[in-house]
């Protein structure tokens, strides 16, 4: 797999975006803790690789958020739920939920998500847990205006055609 291209801070254009191998090639080419792939006018892409007796912290998202592991196994509490999780498992968190993903295995837990809509700065990368913490709590790594913007405002302004 190719190493990630940056990812703009531009809203999106009107084209495909692909990501070759992500279900299979990801544990030799994710190192960092959080790293945004891609960001849309309604969601977002992002790789986490939680390291060995690591974790992603608990936390609650205004957001929708669709994890996929692709390596590992650990352990996933969403709202009063746990489940045992491993690479091709898939967890969605519904906004508004309290959550915790415990990496439980030998290697590292490595997942991509998607947040419904962008949580993150487009070109968010976080070696770390407490990288990614620090940036959150200076006010750093927010998402851009343009992916927290209503359909209706996207069709008024031009960004998308309404249906017909």
């Amino acid at each position: 797999m190719a190493p990630f291209q940056t990812p703009s801070s531009d809203p999106p254009k009107h084209e495909m975006q692909y990501f070759p191998d992500m279900t299979t090639a990801l544990p030799s080419e994710s190192g960092e803790f959080r790293r945004a792939l891609w960001t849309g006018l309604y969601s977002q892409l992002v790789l986490m690789t939680i390291p060995v007796g690591g974790d992603i912290g608990e936390e609650i998202h205004t957001r929708d958020q669709i994890l996929t592991f692709t390596s590992g196994v650990g352990l996933a509490q969403v709202g009063s739920k746990e489940q045992k999780i491993k690479a091709g498992d898939m967890v969605i968190v519904p906004a508004g939920t309290k959550h915790q993903f415990l990496n439980q295995g030998p290697t590292p837990l490595i997942l991509y998500t998607v947040y419904s809509p962008a949580e993150h700065k487009p070109t968010s990368v976080h070696k770390t847990k407490e990288e990614d913490e620090k940036e959150e709590a200076e006010g750093v790594d927010v998402p851009p205006e343009w992916s927290q913007r209503s359909r209706k405002q996207n069709i008024e302004e031009g960004w998308v055609k309404a249906e017909e």
